[in-house]
């Protein structure tokens, strides 16, 4: 439900994004004399019986796949466990360059890939380790082998792991306090602004010298960032995202700086949330 609410709190689609992503769609042949211009945001939500050209694109003759059918968009694997792992592999080119490079007999095809990733996951075959209410009835190794259907170097690539607990029946008609989709759209579009004025690229897309530029921390700010490097064993491409991440928190509370508390909190987002 959350990730399906997600579109509602992204800024709303430039020009220029409609027009890469209608490129896409042509290309596709998903075009019509009806709907010419993918002109709003988009998330593609492919099922798990998906086939790894579809996902990334392919056939006798290349088309795009639905990694490049969510360009400058959202791309949504509910159940990402149940996914074929060579599905799950054909993402990380994509998640690190932004394109994907499809080659066949007939040629080798560039395809843009620069998509958000949601992906939601069990933690186990029956879905209740870990739930306060009720029991898991798994064996740790039915939930190791289930959880190893996603590899490390996978995971590393997604900048939020989050771990959503049983909501309360009472707590589920309490909105009164929470914050509207539309108040949050635009403390996101006001921070990408932010982002915008201050480099040429998103946070996510920053390369390491603007990273270095942009991303200063506090001396605490650093020693508690090493710290966790060393304790969480966070690689050198965790370790950087969450310097973006930080800076995006930043961003977001409207601030210039990087507060230690920033870092802490974009920590929590590195947590382990399977079982080692």
């Amino acid at each position: 439900m959350m990730a399906k609410s997600f579109l509602s709190i992204l800024p709303d689609i430039k020009l220029e994004e409609a027009m890469e992503v209608s490129k896409v769609y042509s290309l596709a042949g998903l075009l019509s004399e009806d709907n010419y211009l993918i002109d709003y945001r988009v998330l593609r939500s492919p099922h798990h019986s998906a086939s790894v050209s579809a996902i990334v694109g392919g056939g006798s003759w290349p088309k795009p796949g639905e990694i490049s059918l969510a360009h400058n968009n959202v791309l949504f694997l509910d159940e990402i466990l149940e996914f074929p792992r060579p599905v799950l592999e054909a993402l990380r080119q994509p998640l690190e360059d932004k394109v994907i490079t499809v080659s066949r007999v007939k040629g080798s095809f560039d395809f843009p890939a620069n998509f958000i990733l949601l992906a939601t996951a069990n933690p186990c075959p029956c879905g209740y380790f870990s739930d306060e209410l009720k029991e898991c009835k798994c064996s740790s190794i039915d939930i190791r082998r289930y959880q190893k259907r996603i590899s490390g170097p996978v995971l590393d690539r997604i900048d939020l792991h989050l771990s959503v607990k049983r909501v309360k029946s009472q707590d589920l008609d309490n909105v009164d306090s929470s914050e509207s989709s539309e108040a949050f759209k635009q403390r996101v579009s006001l921070a990408r602004y932010r982002q915008a004025e201050r480099q040429a690229n998103l946070n996510s897309d920053i390369d390491f010298r603007t990273l270095r530029k942009y991303c200063v921390l506090t001396e605490s700010g650093q020693k508690i960032l090493r710290q966790a490097t060393d304790n969480l064993q966070l690689s050198a491409r965790a370790h950087f995202k969450v310097l973006k991440v930080a800076r995006t928190i930043a961003d977001l509370a409207n601030d210039s700086n990087i507060r230690d508390e920033y870092v802490l909190e974009a920590l929590q987002y590195r947590n382990r949330i399977f079982v080692e």
